[in-house]
């Protein structure tokens, strides 16, 4: 005889069954959700270490943990890892085409001077792939006062050229008054000095990728590093405090597009210098 009204509706798994599946959505870079618990909405940037990372239209950034609790048009999704994709043409950090053989060459004799540690990893952070392919060696400059004791030193050639990054380089600064003596002197026609106008490369890292609307102003007779620090809470007492909040403004900084153009053209232009051919 048959059941019309089927098995017993009190039976272990009843809920499940009568539950609606809810739908698995892969994570794929620029989705657009909302989260169920708070209301935030935003694209998807990354999906990492079982985390996904989505920003708002005003550019806040915000973890949550992959699975259940989104939406995507009012219907609750379960976001999952994205499937790997084929790698088809890609792109280094800083935009250019990965060369289909990523050996590192030889050092070429000519390099890349940077004045402070903290602009040699943010450059090698951006450029490092491409810097390795062209062969051209990255050096830490202690300061741009000491460029005239390293010419004198290892005196520049049309074969061995110096690019040198400085910070600040503003008409009437100190680093400008260098770079003009420099290209007046003997070694300028082998030397290229640039640089960027902000107070320190920290300011090179946009806004947007930190999450705030603009880098704080630190009043004059204020050491620069020590005022951000306590603009952002962060603790300053020590050169060890310092050190930390840099790691945490480069771990903010995944391409080219993290950094401000008056960076970028300026490294392009050294690289494009000491990889010139030699006249």
């Amino acid at each position: 005889m048959d059941d019309r009204y089927g098995s017993d509706v009190l039976a272990a798994g009843w809920r499940e069954r009568a539950a609606k599946p809810v739908p698995q959505v892969p994570a794929e870079l620029d989705l657009v959700v909302e989260v169920a618990q708070d209301g935030f909405c935003g694209a998807v940037t990354r999906v990492q270490g079982g985390n996904v990372e989505l920003e708002d239209r005003v550019g806040r950034k915000r973890l949550f943990p992959l699975g259940g609790g989104f939406l995507i048009d009012g219907s609750p999704v379960r976001l999952t890892v994205p499937a790997a994709k084929e790698q088809g043409v890609r792109r280094t950090a800083s935009g250019s085409f990965v060369a289909a053989d990523q050996r590192a060459r030889v050092a070429l004799p000519s390099r890349i001077l940077v004045e402070g540690k903290h602009d040699a990893e943010l450059v090698e952070k951006v450029w490092g792939a491409d810097l390795r392919v062209e062969g051209v060696v990255v050096e830490f400059l202690q300061g741009v006062d000491l460029l005239d004791e390293l010419l004198a030193a290892e005196p520049p050639s049309a074969s061995r050229r110096y690019g040198v990054l400085v910070d600040h380089l503003v008409p009437g600064s100190k680093e400008s008054r260098i770079a003009e003596a420099v290209a007046r002197g003997p070694h300028g026609r082998h030397v290229k000095i640039v640089g960027h106008p902000f107070v320190d490369v920290w300011q090179c890292v946009t806004p947007r990728a930190l999450g705030i609307a603009k880098w704080p102003e630190i009043p004059r007779g204020t050491d620069w590093k020590t005022g951000i620090c306590r603009a952002f809470g962060w603790p300053y007492e020590t050169q060890a405090d310092t050190g930390r909040a840099w790691q945490h403004i480069l771990s903010k900084v995944h391409t080219y597009r993290d950094l401000e153009p008056a960076l970028l053209g300026r490294v392009e232009e050294l690289i494009d210098f000491v990889t010139a051919p030699s006249s």
